[in-house]
């Protein structure tokens, strides 16, 4: 039998270490993503709304959340329901805007160098760990939602859906598919093929990418992609910067290849998406029924014009002449080619009218992943502030929502700020329809950050 002298004692370390867990989620700006709370709601009162569509702000209205949709907007006085759970924001005539939405990410691949990734000493649950930090820091940038273009980001996506950790929503492809000698070929020349006694690549073991020869094989790698989750295929087919084998001029995949990509994506109602720069490889894309581009800054004028005719998406974004660790003499003169063709990408599409998308698309340079928000103010050399404001919300969520009955997201709306939209909004200290520089200071400019109804960031209380 205990003494009471160590009862009183136990007593006193479980209420000790009680008060202390709850200081420490009091203190947490994370607090509500790691420890979500059913049946809440947030009120902002005196806000300018940027609705994603609208190229004029709102005049000062309120804006009530319940749990994870927008619940009102009125112009009036809003009386929200009876609950303990109320967060109530003042936004002292600040502008609301929606929350954020990269097209193009590596959450994986973005968090660590190439050197690195193909090291064998390098195990997954390092590599998933960087890629958790990564999507946390996505987040408190503003970043709500996000296309991963390729990389084992599945179990990320599963731990921020279900609260485990904070982070954007994903809409997840899986391993990049790639021909031999493709985009997506990261093998040392010693490497051998599986098919002449070589065994599965770095790449392949840690999910980042598919080596697939033929039709048969493509189908395969497509479908193994959909069986875990995937909301979009992405197939490389053409000549890419990182990778070292491929010229950037070169056509990869035949016809028919591709289109068993397309077929058995289609079957499960969702779209292929590709990565190339050429007119060549664009052409046969869409020959095979592909609906969204990636990259296309090397292509012609005509071609662009057929991307409008035939109403396929381009995803472009606004590249620049910058060091990567780890790069040949080789890749950055690839890199620089393409950052030529950028304002011909931008400019044709918005002539032709275009479906465009933006994204950022960084890989193996995990500081430069601090400058995503400047990507954003770098669109001003083609874009007026509203155009660029919309493209990066309202415009990228159109895309999203090509992946139809894949969509984890379908049932509310995103990139808006309307009834029954998703609540996901940043409270931002300035007009960025007046001056977009204001995306690039997250820091001090993002003073409130929701997503999905629940705050991540406040600093005005």
């Amino acid at each position: 039998m205990r003494s009471p002298y160590k009862l009183i004692i136990g007593l006193l370390l479980t209420i000790l270490l009680a008060f202390t867990a709850q200081k420490t989620f009091a203190q947490s700006p994370l607090s509500i993503a790691q420890n979500p709370t059913q049946n809440s709601s947030i009120l902002f009162e005196n806000v300018r709304i940027f609705n994603g569509q609208s190229e004029q702000l709102s005049p000062p209205s309120n804006v009530l959340i319940i749990d994870h949709k927008i619940n009102e907007i009125s112009t009036n006085r809003i009386n929200p329901p009876s609950t303990n759970n109320l967060t109530r924001i003042n936004g002292n005539g600040r502008v609301l805007i929606p929350g954020l939405i990269d097209n193009h990410v590596h959450i994986v691949m973005t968090s660590s160098t190439l050197p690195e990734l193909l090291s064998p000493n390098l195990s997954q649950e390092t590599l998933l760990s960087r890629a958790e930090t990564q999507a946390e820091q996505m987040l408190l940038r503003g970043f709500t939602t996000i296309r991963d273009l390729g990389g084992p980001s599945f179990e990320i996506k599963r731990k921020i859906d279900q609260g485990q950790i904070p982070g954007p929503r994903i809409y997840p492809s899986g391993a990049m598919i790639s021909q031999t000698s493709g985009h997506g070929d990261f093998r040392t020349l010693n490497e051998r093929s599986r098919r002449f006694g070589g065994t599965i690549s770095r790449g392949e073991e840690m999910g980042a990418t598919f080596i697939a020869d033929g039709r048969d094989d493509v189908l395969t790698a497509t479908r193994e992609n959909l069986r875990h989750g995937a909301t979009q295929i992405k197939v490389m087919a053409g000549g890419g910067v990182s990778s070292i084998y491929d010229p950037i001029d070169v056509t990869q995949y035949t016809l028919d290849e591709m289109k068993a990509a397309v077929e058995a994506a289609e079957d499960w109602g969702t779209y292929v998406t590709v990565h190339a720069y050429t007119p060549r490889a664009v052409r046969r894309a869409i020959e095979a029924g592909v609906k969204c581009i990636e990259h296309g800054q090397l292509l012609d004028e005509d071609t662009m014009k057929i991307l409008a005719e035939k109403d396929i998406w381009l995803s472009a974004q606004a590249f620049e002449e910058r060091e990567t660790p780890g790069f040949t003499d080789e890749q950055r003169a690839k890199r620089a080619l393409v950052v030529q063709g950028v304002t011909n990408a931008f400019n044709w599409a918005k002539k032709y009218n275009v479906k465009l998308a933006w994204g950022t698309d960084y890989l193996f340079d995990p500081e430069r992943n601090q400058r995503q928000n400047q990507d954003i103010v770098k669109l001003t050399e083609w874009f007026t502030p509203f155009e660029a404001l919309k493209l990066v919300t309202h415009d990228n969520a159109q895309l999203l929502k090509m992946s139809g009955e894949r969509n984890p997201y379908k049932s509310g709306a995103l990139g808006v700020i309307e009834k029954d939209a998703y609540a996901d909004v940043i409270l931002v200290d300035g007009n960025p329809l007046e001056d977009l520089s204001i995306m690039g200071d997250y820091t001090n400019r993002f003073k409130v950050i929701v997503k999905d109804g629940k705050v991540y960031k406040n600093t005005l209380t």
